[in-house]
């Protein structure tokens, strides 16, 4: 029985790992939390794509008590995880690229944003494009999607995207130096080494749901994929580097 000490003490570890790519990691939380709260409803439907284990999900709900947080994602393990430490959010198990997602989200009203972070890189192109499409049928008009990713533009201003890189590398020493902390693949490693963990690790075995690669990398991706599924404006609201915020408003 996996107890919610333990759960926090993995997402505490998961969150350390993921800072180790992104030192500016909770920076980037609290501008889109902030980009959210700026909406102007005290109660915002938010829906939060590849949730993970919920550590954007829980800080949503920290800053906005009265919001509705709807956690999605497709890995077992995470959302395990999430459910032992969070009790409070909604964790919700489905595949984004099967159609027909939207529907197992149980929303009474269209939402008002849909926020992600390092999450959908992993998705293979004309996937993000379906993603984006539904997701569309179930924002409000003004809604926003809020993507907080790694996209590059080396397709579009090579030279400026090998600066971008720059920037980010140079952050990411001065923040770690020569130590950096456990990466993705050792977290993975460890928690399968953990008996506590063998039921979900076979589930998430037995659900296909690991992922490696970067499949919709570039910024541009994301950009014709929203403008494409009726998102009128686009724009990137925080960047350091490569890491930035995405932001798409519904028309």
């Amino acid at each position: 029985m996996l107890t919610h000490d333990a759960a926090m003490e993995w997402i505490a570890r998961w969150d350390k790992q993921q800072e180790g790519y992104l030192p500016d990691r909770e920076e980037r939380f609290t501008a889109l939390i902030d980009a959210v709260e700026a909406l102007g409803r005290p109660d915002p439907v938010v829906i939060d794509l590849g949730c993970g284990p919920g550590s954007l999900s829980f800080r949503l709900l920290e800053r906005l008590p009265k919001a509705t947080v709807i956690s999605v994602d497709a890995d077992p393990l995470l959302l395990g995880l999430g459910r032992a430490a969070y009790p409070g959010l909604t964790f919700v198990s489905a595949d984004l690229r099967t159609s027909g997602w939207t529907g197992l989200l149980g929303l009474d009203r269209p939402a008002d944003a849909a926020v992600s972070t390092t999450a959908l890189h992993w998705i293979a192109e004309p996937d993000l494009r379906r993603i984006y499409g539904e997701l569309a049928t179930v924002l409000r008009p003004g809604g926003v999607l809020l993507n907080g990713d790694h996209m590059d533009t080396q397709d579009v201003t090579p030279a400026l995207a090998r600066l971008e890189h720059a920037v980010h590398d140079r952050q990411t020493e001065r923040a770690f130096g020569t130590n950096p902390p456990e990466d993705w693949r050792a977290w993975w490693d460890a928690i399968a080494a953990d008996p506590a963990f063998a039921e979900l690790n076979e589930e998430r075995s037995t659900a296909g749901a690991a992922h490696s690669g970067s499949e919709s990398h570039l910024l541009s991706q994301h950009v014709q994929a929203l403008r494409d599924a009726g998102f009128t404006e686009v724009g990137t609201l925080w960047q350091r580097g490569n890491n930035r915020l995405l932001c798409g408003v519904r028309g």
